[in-house]
């Protein structure tokens, strides 16, 4: 039964009326907690917090489209009110039998995820995918389940203080939403709070040092680990890859003397075209250590990948017009995400449909790593001067076509791009920005480039 810890008596203000504000609205109404909420879009409560007399409330959910400096925020802090994030308040309501797995990074959250996933429900284990997709954590989190595998940004990490996870994974903590945190110093301080609290295992890529680093300075419960992934040869208390075999030396008693075989890199063959990526390998085993955290048997992790298919919009072959390839990567909505697009299915000869929000990124590693595979760039997005510079200054010879703002934007786009593309070329959606400039979603974008490809097929 789901609890309410902490919220007995007390009033809650919920900023933000979207799904977060929406799932914790629902949650105090069946738990007996008072509750209002503020949106200025006026399906809430109230429209400002003018209205709202704080000094009736007693602790705020903020939604994660609410960034700390936000004026309404900062007005609820200062009126001495604790401020919590949707995850912190999923887990004050929670249903206290499940264990919990987070996963974050700038890239690979939403696959690692519901990999994670797939490995426990092939194991029997009863297991709720949820947070940025899917069922809302909320809602999740008052369901009764044996596992909650939870994929969750540093926008909803800041204001966590209770939260203690069995096991959590950074997967990379790369350049994104500095317009929420500020600064990339604050951004990564906020990933590195889904390691505070850990009850079981810390998963970090024994490469990144940056992220072995927020593993060392967590405080965590006693016992817990650090569970280091490589696709390489593993270590003791590690996971990787020996003769493309998946193997555990981490989770075992005999981890010193030798490793437990989960499965193949062959069993993620059927995901993309050609040669398994070395980061797909990665998310697999990071999922992996996951799902062994909280008693997964090795050969679940054999049949949940091999079940396994990716998250649509993610690398997706939507048709072969001609002797063109057309791939929607609309999910990759930051620099990270959108190299490693290319250094997956993408072949040698992209046109490269790119822009949208950039939240504060720069561009410049980005450009100068997907150089040489471009022939053409079709930028998008109301405000594409950061690509475009970039762009400039370290590809001037790739040609560049701007498509100005407008409700025929991908159409547009799409028409461009197949006039630059030559057979046997890719033509890539993966636009490296959020898609709230023009598109409802990264879906929405991503659907609407489908649309546009099969008008150029009909």
């Amino acid at each position: 039964m789901a609890q309410v810890n902490g919220l007995e008596g007390r009033r809650v203000l919920v900023l933000g009326h979207g799904v977060a504000g929406a799932s914790a609205l629902q949650a105090c109404r069946d738990l007996g907690v008072a509750a209002e909420c503020v949106d200025p879009s006026g399906s809430a409560d109230h429209v400002s917090l003018d209205t709202v007399d704080l000094s009736a409330v007693d602790v705020c959910m903020s939604s994660p489209g609410f960034a700390p400096h936000h004026p309404w925020v900062t007005a609820v802090q200062e009126a001495g009110i604790e401020v919590v994030s949707e995850m912190e308040f999923a887990w004050r309501v929670r249903d206290p039998k499940a264990a919990w797995v987070l996963v974050t990074g700038t890239n690979g959250k939403t696959t690692t995820t519901q990999m994670t996933g797939a490995i426990l429900g092939a194991g029997g284990i009863d297991v709720a995918v949820c947070g940025n997709m899917g069922i809302p954590v909320i809602a999740a989190a008052r369901e009764s389940h044996d596992v909650l595998a939870v994929e969750i940004a540093s926008l909803q990490l800041h204001f966590t203080s209770t939260l203690s996870p069995h096991a959590a994974v950074c997967l990379n903590a790369d350049e994104d939403h500095l317009d929420w945190h500020g600064s990339v110093e604050a951004y990564r301080a906020d990933k590195a709070k889904v390691y505070e609290r850990v009850q079981v295992a810390c998963v970090y890529g024994a490469h990144d040092s940056l992220v072995e680093s927020m593993v060392a300075e967590a405080d965590v419960v006693e016992g817990c680990r650090a569970v280091g992934v490589t696709v390489g040869s593993p270590a003791v208390s590690q996971l990787g890859i020996v003769d493309d075999v998946l193997v555990d030396r981490a989770f075992h008693d005999a981890r010193r003397r030798e490793a437990v075989e989960l499965g193949a890199v062959d069993d993620l063959s059927h995901l993309v075209a050609g040669t398994v990526p070395p980061y797909l390998a990665f998310n697999a085993l990071c999922a992996a250590a996951l799902a062994r955290a909280v008693g997964a048997a090795p050969e679940a992790v054999r049949d949940g990948l091999r079940g396994f298919s990716l998250d649509a919009h993610r690398t997706a072959f939507v048709a072969r017009v001609g002797d063109v390839d057309w791939v929607d990567d609309s999910k990759a909505t930051n620099a990270h995400a959108a190299i490693a697009a290319f250094g997956g299915r993408a072949p040698q000869s992209v046109v490269w449909i790119a822009g949208g929000l950039a939240k504060g990124q720069e561009f410049d590693d980005l450009v100068q790593r997907v150089h040489p595979r471009v022939r053409a760039v079709v930028l998008i997005g109301e405000d594409p001067e950061p690509l475009a510079t970039a762009l400039q200054g370290h590809a001037p010879d790739i040609p560049v076509t701007r498509i100005e703002p407008g409700d025929t934007v991908m159409a547009r786009a799409v028409q461009a791009a197949q006039a630059a593309a030559m057979p046997g070329d890719t033509v890539l959606l993966s636009p490296a920005c959020a898609s709230f400039d023009q598109f409802r979603s990264y879906a929405d974008r991503g659907e609407a480039f489908a649309t546009a490809v099969a008008s150029l097929e009909g």
